[in-house]
């Protein structure tokens, strides 16, 4: 690895505005945007998404890292920026969030486990909040503030089902409130949502004041600023709120930066690392998470809404053994070559390329290549994608080859983007909440229609009584399909989406309705892989797996 300073120099960053955090990592002073060195809008934005996961694995990151690699190889000066990754995935089942083979971003083991600690202060800050919010129901702070009229949860960084439904405040009055809650993951915070949303530190100020925390006896929503807290949570994020910069295998710069949860949040990084990132390079490189169904749609309508930030073009990563998934193949027959399996599951890449473009977005579909693959099946896929309307269709092989095997995905991807995009947004802002939901479910997840429980179309009418109606949708589904129903592969068509709850994130700025049963703190499996974890002698994080 580079010194970190050396790999903020050819970005063109001052190491006066730099933090560093050892030799090989640092957060980055938001002066680094006012220095004479940044260009505001210089760069150009590429977001990578994918077809619906499978266990077979496409490898979005991958394929995001390799592709900055491939740039890199090409002469342009590029930057990767991703999600930081949470810890209660990595020990479970995940592994991880930093790219595979020769196309990662370093130091893995410090980038995967604590990183500068942008995580724990979130954490920390949301649990000061859940304290501060019980104890001003104890001390009767708040008048009309009831323990059954608290929403704020506690957050964990580890997958521990045993905290998914708790009662809290047992043991007496001293102990109190008592109430029923419960733990999410921490990436499922509010305020890790907000953190990648914030403009900068005001903006995530005044986020943070916003945040709804429960309602009183007649029905008014309780906000922090209403607590007079807003000052101490801000004094545990100062540090949070600055992207971190560390570095490619081959030497890229790439900016990690917040982890928001891909389903009751956008999944995508920050909003500041993408602006500061194009302030210095010519190509950014960014990953939204899990499939263009959840993380591209949300976004162009979040994210990118919000910021201005519109991509010049979108990478869609699929995989012939993902296919082979979504066309009915089971698992051990994924390495055998089977062309018309392939076929079968190509309906499910159709859809998410005509989800791409229906904004207006130039497509180009990497194929994340393995060693079983063969050229029969690989032309299949080229073929489909080319007939779907994709700009392209390449190999892409940077994980056995780093940058040499995304040569060719890069050259693509350059030709393919645009100076400007006039994006066709599913709906508008304006629109009413239950419209823009039917957009998204027959646009983007290939329903025909929408149907609403009834506690769902009573806590949308306060919401919209609250004058909160006019937010952005951030639709909380599975994303093992592009339905509601993760048994369901391909492309499900001609169904009805059912919004069985909803819930505000105000400080955030969406609402984000429950499709089906979306779990905010992930169990452990079978054989967690913090059973193959260690440290060696020297000190290095080793997988004995």
């Amino acid at each position: 690895m580079d010194q970190i300073v050396d790999v903020a120099s050819r970005l063109g960053i001052a190491e006066e505005h730099l933090i560093p955090y050892g030799h090989y990592k640092a957060k980055i002073s938001p002066d680094a945007m006012t220095s004479g060195n940044a260009q505001v809008g210089r760069g150009k934005l590429i977001v990578v998404t994918g077809i619906t996961p499978t266990p077979a694995g496409e490898g979005k990151t991958t394929t995001a890292v390799g592709l900055t690699q491939g740039l890199g190889k090409l002469g342009h000066n590029a930057v990767v920026t991703l999600r930081e990754p949470t810890l209660g995935p990595i020990f479970g089942i995940k592994g991880g969030g930093t790219g595979g083979g020769k196309a990662v971003v370093v130091p893995e083991d410090e980038i995967n486990i604590h990183f500068t600690g942008d995580a724990h202060a979130v954490a920390s800050a949301h649990n000061l909040l859940a304290a501060l919010v019980d104890n001003a129901v104890y001390r009767n702070a708040v008048p009309g503030l009831e323990p059954v009229g608290i929403s704020w949860a506690r957050v964990t960084d580890s997958s521990d089902r045993a905290l998914r439904q708790v009662v809290t405040g047992l043991g007496g009055d001293a102990n109190s409130p008592l109430r029923e809650t419960r733990f999410d993951i921490v990436s499922a915070s509010e305020i890790m949502a907000i953190l990648a949303l914030s403009a900068d530190f005001e903006d995530l100020r005044n986020r943070i004041s916003r945040i709804i925390v429960g309602t009183t006896k007649d029905g008014t929503p309780v906000p922090v600023d209403d607590l007079g807290v807003t000052g101490s949570l801000m004094t545990l994020l100062r540090q949070a709120i600055m992207p971190n910069l560390v570095q490619t295998r081959e030497g890229q710069p790439s900016i990690i930066h917040a982890g928001p949860f891909g389903n009751i949040a956008h999944g995508c990084n920050s909003i500041i690392a993408d602006r500061t990132a194009l302030a210095y390079a010519d190509y950014v490189v960014t990953e939204a998470g899990f499939a263009s169904d959840l993380g591209f749609e949300k976004f162009m309508h979040i994210k990118a809404r919000q910021s201005g930030l519109i991509p010049n073009a979108a990478v869609l990563v699929a995989s012939v053994r993902a296919l082979k998934w979504h066309g009915g193949a089971p698992r051990r027959s994924l390495e055998s070559p089977d062309p018309a399996m392939v076929r079968a599951g190509a309906e499910n890449l159709v859809h998410h390329i005509n989800a791409v473009a229906s904004f207006g977005m130039p497509v180009v579909v990497a194929i994340n290549q393995f060693g079983t693959d063969s050229q029969e099946e690989l032309e299949e896929v080229r073929r489909i994608a080319s007939e779907a309307g994709a700009q392209a269709a390449v190999e892409c092989s940077g994980f056995a080859q780093g940058g040499d095997g995304a040569t060719a995905l890069a050259e693509a991807v350059a030709a393919a983007v645009v100076e400007k995009v006039d994006v066709n947004y599913a709906y508008s802002l304006d629109d009413s909440v239950e419209d823009k939901v039917l957009s998204l479910a027959k646009r983007i997840y290939g329903a025909d229609d929408v149907s609403w429980s009834p506690d769902a179309r009573r806590r949308l009418r306060y919401f919209e009584a609250q004058g909160w109606g006019n937010l952005p949708i951030c639709m909380a589904k599975t994303h093992l399909s592009t339905s509601h129903d993760p048994s369901l592969r391909g492309s499900p068509k001609g169904y009805t989406f059912p919004i069985g709850d909803i819930r505000a994130s105000v400080g955030a700025g969406f609402l984000y309705p429950l499709a089906g049963t979306v779990a905010t703190l992930p169990g452990l499996p079978s054989k967690p892989r913090a059973l193959n974890m260690d440290v060696s002698p020297s000190g290095d994080v080793i997988d004995r797996s």
